[in-house]
This record gives structure tokens, C-alpha cells and sequence, in this order.
């Protein structure tokens, strides 16, 4: 597991020059956001023209989320493949999506949770845990998910397998991609003060000697003395 997971220049309260930002819309999007536990540098993308786009697309903040660059861009044919890893486990709310008012727009979003083996072949077959007809507009889209199903995500794969070009656009653009949900941190530290906790007595034992023996023996010491 990589140890670098959290993103180190986490800046979703600076910049402000963007004239679509406003206090009143900021605010609620940052409340539920995920982006700090997203592992931005195990994020892989499948049918990039450029190495890494994906990726840099994901790392885009809330108020980045209106620029056109960085944007990803699919590469033989229509059809992109993200996976998004967390750094816990994330109750998922919903998708943010920003594409274009173009035939370059996805049209189609499956999503699948929890699995390492996902490439294009995976994707078509498996019918996923929710899919999204998406709309064709230069607005960021929120797509909510099904709660149900997304109580335990700790990976996320976004397979977009078609646009609005209907088989006459090859190339499929996506500029923003961001996530709201409550995240919650794997236990590790609880099952190891559980694990000391259990462990104390047995350390007694192993010296020969039980709780109770070691009650008894005070007690019954005291009037000798």
C-alpha cells in the first residue's frame, strides 16, 4: 500500500479569480467533499492520450473544477477507464462530473466499487453497482448514488463506454471528476488497544500466577504480618 495517498498541496480555499465561484456554493460542496482522502498517486487511467490526465483531472479542486485544463482524453476510441482508490473507507453521496456541451461527452457512466481487476473487458461484462445516463452540458453535473450500495467503498472505477458522437466521435473529454461522502478511517489503532487490552492478563498467567491466585495470596498474607 502506497504511503503516499493524501494529497500534499491541498488548496480548496484558495484561488477565488474564478468568476463561476461564488461563497454561497462553495461552502455546501466542501462540506461533504472527499478529495483529501482520495490516493491521488495510485490512480490509474485506461485509454489516455496522455499519460497521467486522468489522474490530474481527479486532483482538480472544487474551485479548479470550471477550467478547461487540465482535462482527460480517451485515445483509440471512445471509451475511458478510472480507478480511484481512497485512503479509508467512504460512505459514497454522489458523483461531481464536469464535461461539455459536445459530441465529446460521455454519455454513459458505469460505476463499480471495491475491485482491483477492473480493465474494458470487466467493465462490459459485469453489470456494475449503478450506471448514469449522463447530459451533455459544460455544467459540473452531480450524479447521487444509491447509498445503499456505496456504504463500504474503499475504490471507486468510473468506466465511460460511449459519448454523444453516437460512433462518429472517437475521443472522449472529461475536465472534472470530484466526490461527496462521509469517510471513515480503517481501525487499525482500535484493534491493537483491544489486543493489549487482552493481552495484559495473559502476561500474569505466564508469570505463573492468575488473577485470583494473586488476590488470594495478598489476602491471605496480611494477617501474618
Amino acid at each position: 500500500m502506497s504511503h503516499h495517498c493524501h494529497d500534499e498541496h491541498t488548496h480548496a480555499h484558495g484561488g477565488g479569480d474564478d468568476p463561476h465561484d461564488h461563497s454561497d456554493d462553495i461552502t455546501p460542496a466542501l462540506q461533504h467533499s472527499l478529495y483529501q482522502h482520495i490516493c491521488f498517486d495510485e490512480i490509474t487511467t485506461m485509454n489516455e492520450a496522455r499519460y497521467g490526465s486522468g489522474r490530474e483531472v481527479v486532483r482538480k479542486t472544487w474551485q479548479e473544477r470550471m477550467s478547461p485544463e487540465p482535462e482527460v482524453a480517451s485515445d483509440v476510441d471512445e471509451q475511458l477507464l478510472i480507478n480511484i482508490p481512497f485512503t479509508g473507507q467512504v460512505k459514497l453521496h454522489s458523483i461531481l462530473l464536469r464535461t461539455s456541451d459536445s459530441d465529446s461527452a460521455p454519455k454513459t457512466l458505469k460505476v463499480i466499487i471495491n475491485r482491483e481487476d477492473v480493465d474494458f473487458g470487466v467493465a462490459e461484462e459485469t453489470d456494475g453497482t449503478q450506471t448514469f445516463e449522463l447530459s451533455r452540458t459544460a455544467e459540473v453535473q452531480e450524479l447521487p448514488v444509491r447509498r445503499a450500495r456505496f456504504n463500504a467503498v474503499r475504490r471507486l472505477t468510473l468506466f465511460f463506454p460511449d459519448n454523444f458522437g453516437d460512433g462518429e466521435e472517437d475521443v472522449t473529454r472529461i475536465s472534472y471528476i470530484g466526490f461527496k461522502g462521509e469517510w471513515m478511517q480503517l481501525g487499525r489503532a482500535p484493534a491493537n488497544i483491544l489486543y493489549e487490552a487482552a493481552a495484559n492478563p495473559a502476561d500474569h498467567k505466564l508469570k505463573g500466577t492468575s488473577v485470583n491466585q494473586m488476590g488470594s495470596g495478598i489476602g491471605g498474607r496480611g494477617p501474618g504480618i
